[in-house]
Order: structure tokens, then sequence, then C-alpha cells
């Protein structure tokens, strides 16, 4: 089969199937290994969930996502054999949705794209499923009496996620040696820091505090479409300049 076809349908969206533990966790790793390896493609990656709010028992809030289409995500770019082969050994990465081909030794699915039409009606289902899922939690405040709606401050976002640039615009300049903020005057909060080690390394963010004890800071990165507050040490950060 030669999938090299494929591109011949030009930028479309196809489903890739992924693990339904970790989900998000792997759809973001997903996008972060296409912008690293194939840096002059341009892609689109979408994972439809709904943000369900819930008041916790100490009084605060919990915000957590809940995937629509469990294990599905959505991918929009040219697709070729070599990037099909990439994602389908990605970690987490099931393969794609489509029809079965190949012998009875070994099998594959062809991908098949979905529909301009379909994708609309998903995205449709998607903010109308969040609207929902904000109406409802506005609601069950308002029967506990706890709170009234007008102060609620919830925001329908349609969930997901399209990552595009927001990878690759994470990405810093090439540094020379390793720098570390040990040491040196501490960035101020709402500054750009950037991540020279760990997990976040070669990660742009904002730095939201610094907790001067523990030597602890907590940076705000654009993943997946929203903003993810991760706690890093302060040796791991440095002030970006331009």
């Amino acid at each position: 089969m030669n999938l090299d076809t494929l591109a011949d349908l030009g930028p479309r969206w196809w489903i890739v199937r992924v693990t339904r533990i970790r989900y998000e966790e792997t759809a973001e790793r997903l996008a972060r290994s296409l912008a690293r390896n194939f840096p002059d493609i341009d892609f689109k990656m979408y994972a439809p969930s709904v943000q369900v709010k819930k008041k916790l028992k100490n009084g605060s809030y919990s915000d957590k996502p809940k995937p629509i289409f469990p294990g599905c995500v959505f991918l929009r770019c040219v697709l070729n054999k070599e990037r099909h082969d990439f994602i389908r050994e990605c970690d987490g990465v099931g393969g794609f949705v489509g029809s079965k081909v190949g012998n009875r030794i070994k099998q594959i699915n062809k991908p098949r794209p979905v529909s301009v039409d379909d994708m609309e009606a998903i995205f449709k289902e998607a903010k109308e499923a969040q609207e929902q899922a904000d109406q409802a939690f506005v609601e069950e405040q308002q029967r506990e009496g706890t709170i009234k709606s007008e102060n609620l401050n919830v925001e329908s976002n349609t969930v997901t996620t399209v990552v595009t640039e927001s990878f690759r615009d994470s990405k810093p300049k090439s540094q020379s040696g390793k720098a570390s903020a040990k040491g040196n005057k501490l960035p101020a909060p709402g500054s750009t820091v950037r991540v020279v080690s760990g997990t976040f390394a070669e990660f742009l963010g904002t730095l939201k505090k610094v907790n001067r004890k523990t030597r602890k800071a907590t940076v705000g990165f654009t993943l997946f479409g929203k903003e993810s507050l991760v706690d890093l040490d302060l040796s791991e950060i440095v002030p970006e300049t331009n």
C-alpha cells in the first residue's frame, strides 16, 4: 500500500487512536514530537473535551477535562508515509481510524479522512457540551444557595485544543552553556522565563509566583490550547531575554 498517495488529498483531518489513560498527556506528547521532528509542516491537533467544574468539600473548586471522544485525537495535516509511520510509533498511539488493508500476516488501518461537515458537527457538539456543563454547575450552586450565578465567572470554552504553533512558539532560541536562576536576581511574577532542564526544557512560560523559602516557582505554559500551571525549581528557569 502506497501511503504517500494520501498527500495528494492535501491538508485533511484524521483520527488518531490514543490510550484512554493519560489521554491529554499522550496528545500533548504527540504534538510536541511532531513539532520537534517535522518543524516545517503545519498541523493542528484537536482533543474534544469538556471542562467539568466541581466544588470540593474544602470549599475550593476543581476544573477537570472530560473527553468527549475518549481515545480519539483529531489531527489536521498533509499526511504521507513518513509522517504516518512516525505517528504510529509514538508512545500511547494505537494507529489511525480507517479501513483495514494488507494480508493475513500484517494488517494496518489505512487512514480515512474526516469530512468538513463531520468536523463542523464535532466542533458544535463540543461547544454545546461545554455550555451544558457550565449551566449544570451554575444550577447546582444555585440549588445549594452557596453562590450567585452572576459571580460564578464560568466561561464557555470549547475545550480542546488546537495545537499548531503553540509548541513551536514555546521553543526558545538555541543557547550556549547551561544557565541557572540560582544565585541570580529572581525574575518578577508576570515575566517570561525559559526552562533550561527537566520535562519542560526548551519551553517558554509566564512566571506566576515564586516561593523563596522552598526555591520553587509556579510557571504557566500554553499547552493544548489552555494554560497549565507547573511547579518548578528555581534552578530550572532563567529570565528570557530578547
